[in-house]
């Protein structure tokens, strides 16, 4: 049924700006199907190549401010129909309203449960003053005479091409004309700085190398940090009879997508730049900023996207870097959990636990291999396993899934840690609350002499 996050179209109708206005004016944006009846039933669409084109030309013209990187089309074919899926992120500009009408209530619309209704004056009034105003698109870039190859190229290898027009197609200058800061990030050379550093051991004390993998676009500053973080996820293997076993020390797909997300939602108005440091326990990803404007914490677990930073993302969008909007963190969080983020109101850091390794070192320091039932508990029975991992002292639910390989979040709680709790085993360190995202578990008297049947 349709809600305050989904609204259904039989057709592209005339007044779709009107709710695709309302979901931008929200917190956590929403989605509008089309080629769905109101009962939910598939009508389809005709020509969805034609609906695609006519979509995206209608949102470039008729919505302002720009929503350009707002919002993604999606064609998608269900029960042998075909439908569009219109992904809208919460704008950071609100509020959002008609060109034709302007900001006033003919113009400005917001979303109050499954339906689409005037804004109030004192409330267009109250957002325009709000309004977030230092953003980089409005922010003049440092320089003027900027270059723009390696973004060329990068266009090029997709089959993009840009024109002489490109700056203002990708909206990459100021209401003036002028480059704007987002310019400034994307050009060949700048002053931006994107640091790698590594530390001896847990702290920061001994810093054993620092590397600067910025000053040029942000587009080739990302592929050369993942390169980097592919040389540092060593893969640990184990030759068996007949498998071969390989484990990574991170996980390649929650990494990636953390390392996207602090590049393109990293405020970067004030100067600050994302920082990427390895200790011997754990990567560190911080970017400053903390959650978008308006955007709580509750929306951003649930997937929803307010991007920061629209022109950047635009960006990354077009050259493949970005999946769907809002898609990262349900990856992250589906390996990691929630004790991953740590979120302040001036900066988000993300924490990821090394997984154990398949090796360890002999008195020679030579490599000796041996099984994943040597280097962890010998039992098959999970509330055990469990149990002789908490024996090492606190952790996290992150940090056991990670150390009992385990990638999915429920048969982690359904098999472990729920039959653990429930027969007192072990307790949280936080009871009065449960959901947490410091919350860490500990093994009582009871489960340090329990034994399985």
């Amino acid at each position: 049924m349709e809600s305050r996050f989904q609204e259904y179209k039989r057709e592209l109708t005339d007044n779709l700006e009107r709710e695709v206005v309302a979901f931008l004016n929200t917190r956590e944006g929403g989605e509008i199907l089309i080629g769905i009846n109101d009962d939910g039933s598939i009508q389809g669409l005709a020509d969805t190549d034609k609906d695609q084109l006519t979509l995206k030309d209608r949102l470039k013209n008729n919505i302002q401010p720009s929503i350009m990187g707002l919002f993604e089309i999606i064609h998608e074919e269900v029960e042998s129909k075909h439908i569009i899926r219109l992904v809208l992120a919460g704008g950071l500009e609100k509020p959002y309203y008609l060109k034709k009408y302007g900001m006033t209530e003919k113009g400005c619309f917001l979303r109050i449960g499954s339906a689409c209704e005037p804004m109030p004056k004192d409330m267009i009034e109250t957002l325009f003053g709000k309004r977030v105003r230092n953003t980089i698109g409005k922010m003049d870039s440092p320089r003027r005479d900027l270059s723009f190859e390696q973004l060329k190229i990068y266009y090029n290898s997709k089959n993009l091409n840009l024109n002489e027009a490109f700056l203002k197609n990708l909206e990459l200058l100021t209401p003036e004309n002028a480059p704007n800061y987002a310019a400034y990030l994307l050009a060949d050379e700048n002053g931006v700085s994107v640091q790698i550093a590594k530390y001896a051991d847990k702290t920061r004390v001994d810093l054993i190398e620092n590397r600067d993998f910025g000053r040029c676009s942000l587009v080739k500053a990302f592929k050369n940090i993942m390169e980097r973080m592919s040389i540092e996820n060593t893969v640990f293997t184990k030759i068996g009879v007949p498998d071969r076993e390989e484990r990574p020390l991170l996980n390649k797909i929650a990494l990636r997508e953390a390392v996207v997300n602090a590049i393109v939602h990293n405020d970067y108005s004030y100067g600050s730049t994302p920082k990427f440091e390895f200790f011997s326990d754990r990567l560190e990803i911080t970017s400053a900023g903390g959650l978008p404007f308006g955007l709580e914490p509750e929306d951003f677990f649930l997937g929803h996207s307010a991007p920061r930073n629209k022109e950047i993302m635009r960006v990354f969008r077009d050259l493949e870097l970005v999946e769907h909007l809002g898609s990262g963190i349900p990856r992250i969080l589906d390996i990691y959990g929630k004790e991953a983020f740590r979120i302040s109101d001036n900066f988000m850091r993300v924490i990821f636990p090394y997984a154990p390794s398949l090796q360890s070192r002999d008195e020679r320091g030579e490599d000796v291999t041996q099984s994943v039932t040597q280097s962890t508990p010998q039992s098959s029975d999970p509330v055990e396993l469990l149990l002789e991992h908490l024996k090492q002292g606190e952790q996290s639910s992150g940090e056991l899934r990670v150390k009992l390989h385990l990638t999915h979040r429920t048969n982690f709680r359904k098999n472990y840690l729920t039959p653990a709790l429930e027969q007192g085993l072990i307790e949280m360190t936080l009871p009065d609350k449960p959901n947490s995202r410091l919350q860490k578990y500990r093994i009582t008297d009871k489960g340090q002499n329990w034994k399985h049947g």
